[in-house]
């Protein structure tokens, strides 16, 4: 039996959010919290193959309605725990079913998740996975690794193909999921597989294990690379064999190269470091050299440093023209420069009254930060502190702004001493305020006895916040393959907490 066989002796209950007011689900008579089970009789797997159903033109759907099922009690009577033994809710039935049909017209649903099977899960061990290095004491979600082809489609989480299965290849080519964004770190498969280390019994198909092959025959759909970099790894020749070969694909768009994220929680994992600043130097002088060959040759610079590589390095970052539109913005690639673009607003001489400012940030950034906020320093009665913030989460090795804690500011932060403390906008689970500990700003607001607001994604943004003490538009987000995921939220959630780390 072929796995797509195998998929349709099975049901994956898709609980719905919302039904569109005078939608033909609606019609049927379709309420919040009821499920769907079936299209065309047919499993559905996640939101895309549900939309794939509908776009066949006519499609019946099969709703269940769940009903509360009898307690249950655990355990065996008569045993020395007898007294133990509890009555416990059983799973709900959905055995009181009904359908309703369309033809060429949206039904009207939004599900709870995208997902409807459950995320797929990493075949590999890689040297430099962040989830492998995270402390303990976390939500239990932010220590699954996924990988899932699916959320690359969807929302551009990078995905290592490793763990796919002919079903899926296949899926992807039929149904044009495209593009789609790929961790290579290199083209030489023997040093991939050496840094990866996939697990044999997770691998589904031994081809998916073959970067150049799965490369190629994914020829029709776009692809969005990235190497992370390891020092004296899949650097220098490593990373020119890689370049060289990416860039000879035509299904490969641009490849973004992000140095190594390290924390201090590293036991029992091989021993490996962050690049010197004279290694993040010549990086770039190798890169550069693509760079300037792919532009003269395609009009296209194709491969995409991060701004982490420039910042250890020393180097300026490259003009706003020279990201081509920042494609691999969300992978940490321009975002200092894409915050720079919206210069300050029109600034008053001075405020009404004096008012002490803490922007709290990694200590990668500070000193970036502190040069874009200089002309703020101007107004009478503002005074802005640049205050580079020790991570004391992950260890002072892990200097990007995004995985930053409340712990973090309550160590870097004294009660009182401010009027107002602005944290980076990616220190925010999205749509919360809430911190990657679960430590609330509300928390830190009665803690430090202080005002606390996000930052904006734009130094405009951020300006505003600062004068006016207005709201920022809100958290935002990037994703990168190396992620701190929360797999306890909605698949749209979790997602966007992608790679923190990557944010300056």
């Amino acid at each position: 039996m072929t796995a797509a066989e195998q998929i349709q002796d099975q049901v994956f209950p898709a609980p719905i959010k919302t039904v569109e007011a005078g939608s033909a689900a609606e019609r049927a008579g379709v309420r919040p919290g009821d499920v769907l089970l079936r299209v065309n009789g047919q499993a559905v797997t996640d939101v895309l193959a549900y939309r794939h159903l509908l776009s066949q033109g006519k499609a019946t759907l099969e709703i269940a309605r769940p009903q509360e099922a009898p307690r249950v009690m655990t355990g065996v009577p008569g045993t020395a725990q007898d007294h133990h033994r509890l009555f416990l809710a059983a799973a709900p039935s959905l055995d009181d079913t009904f359908t309703f049909s369309v033809e060429w017209e949206d039904p009207g649903l939004e599900f709870e998740e995208v997902l409807f099977d459950g995320i797929k899960k990493c075949a590999n061990k890689c040297d430099f996975c962040y989830v492998h290095q995270m402390p303990r004491g976390f939500r239990k979600s932010l220590y699954i690794m996924d990988d899932d082809y699916r959320l690359s489609f969807l929302y551009g989480s990078f995905v290592t193909l490793t763990n796919l299965s002919e079903h899926d290849i296949r899926r992807i080519e039929e149904e044009n999921l495209s593009p789609l964004y790929v961790s290579v770190h290199t083209a030489n498969q023997d040093l991939r597989q050496d840094m990866m280390k996939w697990w044999r019994l997770k691998v589904k198909d031994p081809q998916a294990v073959q970067i150049r092959s799965m490369i190629e025959r994914l020829e029709q759909i776009d692809l969005y690379t990235q190497i992370v970099l390891v020092p004296e790894r899949n650097d220098r020749e490593h990373l020119d064999e890689t370049v060289e070969y990416l860039s000879s694909r035509p299904n490969v768009i641009s490849a973004a190269v992000v140095p190594i994220g390290l924390t201090s929680h590293r036991t029992n994992l091989p021993d490996v470091r962050t690049f010197s600043r004279e290694e993040a130097q010549d990086t770039l002088r190798r890169l550069n050299v693509w760079r300037k060959q792919f532009l003269a040759e395609r009009g296209t610079r194709f491969v995409f440093p991060s701004d982490e590589l420039y910042l250890l390095a020393g180097e300026p970052l490259p003009s706003e023209e020279e990201y081509e539109g920042f494609p691999m913005l969300e992978n940490g690639v321009g975002m200092i420069r894409d915050f720079l673009t919206e210069g300050v607003p029109e600034l008053p001489a001075a405020l009404p009254e004096p008012r002490r400012v803490i922007l709290g940030t990694g200590t990668l950034f500070a000193e970036s930060l502190d040069r874009a906020v200089e002309p703020l320093r101007a107004i009478r009665n503002l005074s802005i502190e640049v205050r580079a913030v020790e991570n004391k989460t992950f260890g002072k090795v892990t200097t990007v702004a995004g995985l930053l804690t409340g712990r973090c500011f309550r160590h870097a932060v004294k009660p009182g001493e401010a009027d107002l403390l602005i944290v980076p906008p990616t220190t925010l689970r999205y749509g919360t305020e809430l911190m990657l500990d679960d430590v609330s700003l509300d928390e830190l607001r009665a803690e430090l006895r202080m005002d606390i607001r996000s930052g904006g994604s734009t130094l405009g943004e951020l300006a505003r916040v600062i004068l006016q003490g207005a709201q920022s538009s809100g958290p935002q987000f990037g994703m990168s393959a190396h992620a701190v995921k929360d797999t306890a939220e909605p698949v749209s959630v979790q997602v966007a907490e992608q790679n923190m780390r990557g944010q300056a």
